[in-house]
Order: C-alpha cells, then sequence, then structure tokens
C-alpha cells in the first residue's frame, strides 16, 4: 500500500500534506528511524493543534481579536500588571472562579477579557464571548419556549464564559433572576 494512501486513511492530513519536505528534512539530518517518525508526527500534531486553536476561536465569538501583548498598559496606569500576568496564567480557569473586571467605559475591560479569552483559547480551552443583552435576550426568548434548562447547560459548557457591558443594562427582577441562574 502507497504511503500517502496510509496517510489519508489514518487521517494524518498535516503530514501528508508536509511528506515531501519532512522526508527531505530528515534525510538532510541523517535522523534515525524513531526521530524521523517523532517529526513526522510533530508535524501532524502541530496542524491539529493549529486547527484546534482556530476552531475554538471561531466558536468562542470575540467581536474582535485583541492580544494582551497589544494592551496600552500605559494608557491605564492604575492597573495592576502583576495581577494581569497572574490572570493570565488562566489558573481561575482551571479553578472555576469568577473573575470581575470593573471600570468606567474605555478603560480596556473588553479588550483585558478578550485577551484573557485567546489565552485560555490558546491553552486548549473552550470560550464563549457574550454582551449582557446579547445573553438576556437569549434566556429571555429560552424560558419563553420551554427550553431554559438547556439554554443554561449550553451556556455553563465553556471553561470561560465572558459577558461583556454588565452594568450598562438595567435587568428587571425576572431577568435579574434569569442572570443569576446562569452565574
Amino acid at each position: 500500500m502507497e504511503l500517502t494512501t496510509l496517510l489519508d486513511r489514518l487521517k494524518l492530513d498535516y503530514l501528508e500534506a508536509q511528506l515531501d519536505a519532512v522526508c527531505e528534512q530528515g534525510a538532510a539530518q541523517g535522523l534515525d528511524y524513531k526521530h524521523f517518525l517523532t517529526q513526522a508526527l510533530d508535524v501532524e500534531w502541530r496542524g491539529r493543534s493549529q486547527r484546534g486553536t482556530e476552531a475554538r476561536l471561531r466558536l468562542a465569538r470575540f467581536p474582535w481579536l485583541k492580544t494582551l501583548e497589544q494592551f496600552d498598559f500605559d494608557f491605564q496606569p492604575s492597573l495592576d500588571r502583576r495581577q494581569v500576568r497572574e490572570l493570565a496564567g488562566l489558573s481561575f480557569v482551571e479553578r472555576a472562579h469568577n473573575v470581575i473586571v470593573l471600570g468606567p467605559p474605555g478603560v480596556g475591560k473588553t479588550h483585558l477579557s478578550i485577551s484573557l479569552g485567546i489565552k485560555a483559547v490558546e491553552a486548549g480551552y473552550s470560550v464563549l464571548f457574550l454582551t449582557l443583552e446579547s445573553l438576556m435576550t437569549r434566556l429571555v426568548r429560552a424560558q419563553q419556549e420551554n427550553r431554559l434548562e438547556r439554554s443554561l447547560k449550553q451556556l455553563v459548557y465553556p471553561k470561560m464564559l465572558i459577558i461583556d457591558e454588565v452594568g450598562y443594562l438595567p435587568l428587571s427582577r425576572e431577568d435579574a433572576s434569569l442572570f443569576f441562574r446562569l452565574v
């Protein structure tokens, strides 16, 4: 059986696409079989990992992509850089702790939230970004259609749920009750 056929059947698509380059590089480096196989499988692993990251970024529904490295800490000197670096370590995600980013409009809360979400995606976590308005619309509609429990399960599935613009929208008592069922 041909090597490309085997790669196709085993669904090693990234290795198949880079096969000639991997073989040439292995031959040029004089790799033994074990090291060559390790290098070849690493190509496949990196391709799959990249595809997973891209899929998680799409599913997160970020309105834009801004990283922590792009954040202007000089514009917001009151922000504790050490605390932000600690949050970027994502231990709060693993411990399932909530993080609340507070401040007046225009200080970078959304940028920070998205950048932490991107870090989580890159670390392999599932993330979902919603504004409070879109979240409440979703929950109210789900309640009206008698599928609230299902909607709540979908919303708590991601390891990180980012709810933006909390405090900008007044909530009725019923809406607040729905919101606190989630959080």
